[in-house]
C-alpha cells in the first residue's frame, strides 16, 4: 500500500492560541516605532507569516521592509511570541480543536500514514505555538511560512520533505490537506491534493463553501468520517456527512468527483 501524506495547518486546525501571533506581531511593530495594534488593519487568517510580517511593516511604515528590517521584525516577533502563548495558556484562551489528539493518535498507529505540517507559520513560531498542546511528537516533517508567500508552494515543500524521508516519489492523489480557511482549499487544489476543512477554526463559512472542500466538519470528534475521507475506512452505505459523500457506486463517485457537490441519487429524485 502506498503511503498517505496528511498535512495539517496549525492555527484553527490543530489549536487556537488566543491571538498570540497577532499580539506578538503588534508588539514587534510597536517596538520598531510603528503604530499600535497594526494587525487590526489587515486579515492574517490563511496567510503565511512571511506575508503577514511584510504586510504589517507596510501598514505601519507605508513601504516594504528591506532585508535588514524584515529580519529584525522576524526576530522581534519570535522574541515576543512565547510570552503571548504563555499568557493565552494562563488565561485559558489556548485550546486544542476538539478530537485532534485522538485523531492524530489514530493516524500515528497506521503504518501507511505520514503526518506533517502545512502551516504558514515560521517554523520556529509553529513549534512555539504548538508546544503547550503536546502535539509536536505526532509530526515528522512539514512546510512552513519562512520562505514561501504562496500556500501552494508551502504544500509542495512539505511533500518534498516527505519524499526525502521516504526516498520515493509521492503522487498528488496520496496527499491530504487539512485546514480551516478557503485558502487551504485553493492551495491544495492547485497542487492536485485532497482537501478538508475544520469549521471550529477561523475561516469564513461562506467563502469555504464557495470553494467546495471535499470534507467539511466542525472538529475531529467523528473520527470515522475523517478515516473514510482518507480512504482508511469504508462506509458501505454511502452516508452523507458534512460536505463529503462516501460513495458506494462508480456513478456516485463520478458525480461527486465531477461536481464536488450533492448526492447523485438525491439529485435524480429532485429532478
Amino acid at each position: 500500500m502506498r503511503k498517505k501524506i496528511v498535512l495539517f495547518d496549525l492555527d484553527g486546525t490543530l489549536v487556537k492560541t488566543g491571538g498570540s501571533g497577532a499580539k506578538a506581531l503588534n508588539k514587534a511593530i510597536e517596538y520598531m516605532g510603528g503604530i499600535n495594534n497594526v494587525c487590526d488593519f489587515f486579515n492574517l487568517q490563511g496567510c503565511t507569516d512571511k506575508d503577514n510580517l511584510t504586510t504589517a511593516f507596510y501598514t505601519a511604515f507605508k513601504r516594504k521592509p528591506n532585508k535588514t528590517e524584515y529580519e529584525k521584525l522576524k526576530k522581534l516577533y519570535l522574541k515576543f511570541l512565547p510570552g503571548e502563548v504563555e499568557n493565552s495558556v494562563k488565561n485559558k484562551k489556548y485550546e486544542k480543536i476538539k478530537g485532534i489528539e485522538k485523531f492524530l493518535k489514530s493516524l500515528k498507529e497506521i503504518n501507511d500514514v505520514m503526518i506533517g505540517f502545512a502551516t504558514g507559520n515560521l517554523k520556529e513560531g509553529a513549534f512555539i505555538k504548538l508546544k503547550p498542546s503536546d502535539l509536536l511528537p505526532y509530526f515528522e516533517f512539514g512546510g512552513f511560512g519562512d520562505v514561501h508567500s504562496q500556500r501552494h508552494n508551502m504544500l509542495l515543500e512539505a511533500v518534498r520533505q516527505a519524499e526525502l524521508k521516504l526516498k520515493s516519489k509521492i503522487e498528488p492523489g496520496d496527499v491530504y490537506v487539512i485546514g480551516d480557511t478557503e485558502k487551504d482549499i485553493s492551495a491544495a487544489k492547485i497542487c492536485g491534493y485532497h482537501n478538508a476543512i475544520v469549521l471550529d477554526g477561523f475561516g469564513d463559512i461562506k467563502e469555504i463553501r464557495r470553494n467546495w472542500p471535499e470534507l467539511l466538519e466542525d472538529n475531529y470528534l467523528d473520527i470515522d468520517i475523517w478515516l473514510m475521507w482518507l480512504g482508511l475506512k469504508k462506509d458501505p452505505k454511502g452516508v452523507k456527512r458534512g460536505a463529503y459523500i462516501c460513495p458506494d457506486t462508480p456513478i456516485e463517485h463520478a458525480h461527486y468527483g465531477k461536481t464536488g457537490m450533492g448526492d447523485f441519487k438525491k439529485k435524480k429524485e429532485k429532478d
